[in-house]
């Protein structure tokens, strides 16, 4: 029904056409087409031929595939150049745009009288200010005015564009165009609607009853074998992505160290890196996520140094809503975290596959760089890619092949998998061939189940996971209950940094892209999770939809749970 290469409602082009949507007396090519309004907006009219847009020019880059290629000479653990990460100038020179690249878009840009503004360190992208009617004129479209029907809100956007002759091979994509707003998901994590609980101070003692009632830090520390040992590395980094209206406050996590890590020191903290104008602010209201990230990466990645990457509202990707711009923002630096989890994700198809793949290759550069990217896959089950639930929905960025996607699971003693959590298959990238061998295995094991619904030879996610109810959070005196994909992938990334720290005490790089490690060999530390299911509803009287955990790898929990004494044995530590 899918493929990786024929989008369902996109098209990228790159056939001449005498008339693609306007007269010009210049040769144009239509460069991408949607073919359907997406779910839930409708036309109003023409947008104002006054009104100013601002475009981001994606550019050509050097060389993409040698980028790819590199990623993974530096993770597969059978390569000479495993953990030889690339260093910032050796990623910009893969990536930065030839000279000819530059000297045709200078070119038009003056041409046309325009100024440009670079988003990127590489140079590969840039903004332009524009009115519409010379919009429109320039990539000879027809810029509309589009409403949401559920919350209201109007944009600008288009159903095609083209390029001229001159920017043909020089401009990978025009945006904000075909791609439309979407709301980032989860914005929080799941909660139980119970307004707040009191709990009394933990013991080591009785960990299993405490388990079955709440997830504590001491919960986690027995489920995963995590230590108590602090780490000593000042250099060693854990990451964190937040967004406006996700603010994590000192003081609350001072109260929830005071209260669930007694061992350690309550005022240890973190740090802010703004992005797009974000600075964390303590009195802005927020939900709980901010919270939770910070709460259970400080609070179980003893003494590891945490930067919470705040992105505000000023966002220069629009439609990528900042996950673009923090991107851009960490590529800029000379030093990088070394893990960076991700607690929010975006419908695959809310995003043309040429701007998905434009973020994918982002965090490609990341990887390549030695970073860890960990995402939360979502807590939506398989999703709704229609109505009746009989079309599934990907999350991305998990369906780009360059991260590692974090699943949920729940209970103690055993562990199952998480109804909610996310997984599936891409109908954007192709299954990799690092998880050719477990997703074949599966996919061989389930039979006819589900046929039809999901895109057989896509990327599947998730890639393991970890623990996703009852986490107990502290907000505004309060201890409130989270649930989500969101707690699992700072779990992980809090065991990952402490392993990072045990390597680098013995003189050996992190661990960086997870993934051909993982399908290789890593999946030997982590608990094969073979019970429960996700589960989804896509209409109040619809069936349930879902996918079953199962022996090996499954796209509910992917390859399952990590143990970080298995780690440290797997990794010769």
């Amino acid at each position: 029904m899918f493929s990786a290469s024929a989008l369902a409602a996109f098209v990228l082009l790159g056939v001449a056409v005498a008339n693609p949507l306007k007269a010009r007396s210049s040769p144009f090519q239509i460069h991408e087409l949607r073919e359907t309004l997406p779910q839930g907006f409708t036309e109003v009219g023409p947008a104002s031929p006054q009104q100013t847009l601002t475009l981001r020019l994606a550019l050509a880059q050097s060389d993409p595939d040698g980028i790819v290629n590199a990623l993974y000479e530096v993770s597969d653990p059978d390569s000479a150049s495993y953990g030889q990460y690339l260093s910032k100038e050796e990623v910009e020179r893969f990536v930065a745009p030839q000279s000819s690249t530059l000297d045709a878009v200078n070119a038009w840009l003056k041409e046309n009288d325009l100024t440009s503004k670079a988003l990127s360190p590489a140079g590969d992208w840039i903004s332009i200010q524009v009115p519409v009617s010379k919009a429109n004129d320039l990539f000879n479209t027809n810029f509309t005015v589009f409403k949401h029907t559920g919350t209201g809100a109007q944009t600008i956007r288009t159903l095609a564009y083209s390029l001229p002759e001159s920017l043909q091979g020089h401009v990978d994509l025009v945006h904000p165009t075909v791609s439309f707003p979407t709301s980032i998901a989860p914005k929080a994590p799941s909660a139980s609607g119970v307004q707040g609980s009191y709990h009394a101070a933990v013991s080591q003692d009785g960990l299993a009853a405490l388990c079955t009632n709440s997830t504590t830090p001491a919960c986690l520390q027995a489920l995963y074998d995590i230590p108590l040992t602090p780490a000593v590395h000042a250099d060693n980094q854990l990451g964190v992505t937040g967004f406006f209206g996700n603010s994590a406050h000192y003081a609350w996590l001072e109260t929830f160290l005071e209260m669930y890590r007694p061992d350690m020191d309550p005022t240890t903290n973190f740090s802010v890196y703004g992005v797009d104008g974000g600075d964390n602010d303590q009195n802005y209201p927020s939900v709980l996520e901010g919270d939770l990230d910070l709460q259970y990466t400080v609070g179980l990645a003893t003494d590891v140094p945490v930067t919470y990457y705040f992105v505000g509202s000023d966002n220069q990707d629009d439609d990528l809503d900042g996950f673009l711009d923090e991107a851009n923002a960490i590529l800029a630096l000379d030093k990088l975290p070394q893990i960076l989890t991700t607690s929010y994700a975006l419908e695959e198809s809310s995003l043309s596959f040429a701007l998905a793949d434009k973020l994918c290759q982002a965090y490609a550069q990341l990887s390549a760089r030695g970073t860890t990217m960990l995402f939360a896959s979502g807590d939506g089950g398989p999703g709704c890619g229609n109505d009746d639930g009989s079309v599934f929905q990907p999350m991305f960025p998990s369906t780009c092949p360059f991260v590692t996607s974090v699943g949920g699971t729940q209970n103690f003693s055993p562990e199952e998998a998480w109804v909610g959590s996310s997984g599936g298959f891409s109908n954007y990238y192709a299954r990799p061939s690092y998880q050719d061998q477990a997703v074949s295995a599966y996919l061989a094991a389930i039979g006819d189940a589900n046929k039809g619904s999901f895109n057989a030879s896509g990327r599947g996610f998730p890639d393991i996971s970890a623990k996703a109810d009852k986490f107990s959070v502290y907000a505004a005196g309060y201890y409130f209950p989270a649930y989500g994909t969101s707690a699992a992938s700072p779990t992980v990334a809090s065991i990952l940094a402490l392993i990072n720290d045990r390597l680098e005490s013995a003189g050996r790089p992190q661990l960086g892209f997870l993934n051909p490690w993982l399908y290789k060999t890593g999946y030997q530390a982590f608990t094969d999770i073979t019970t429960g299911n996700s589960s989804v509803q896509c209409s109040d009287d619809g069936p349930s939809h879902g996918f079953n955990a199962t022996e090996g790898w499954d796209p509910v929990s992917g390859l399952g749970t990590p143990r970080f004494d298995k780690l440290l044995d797997l990794l010769n530590l």
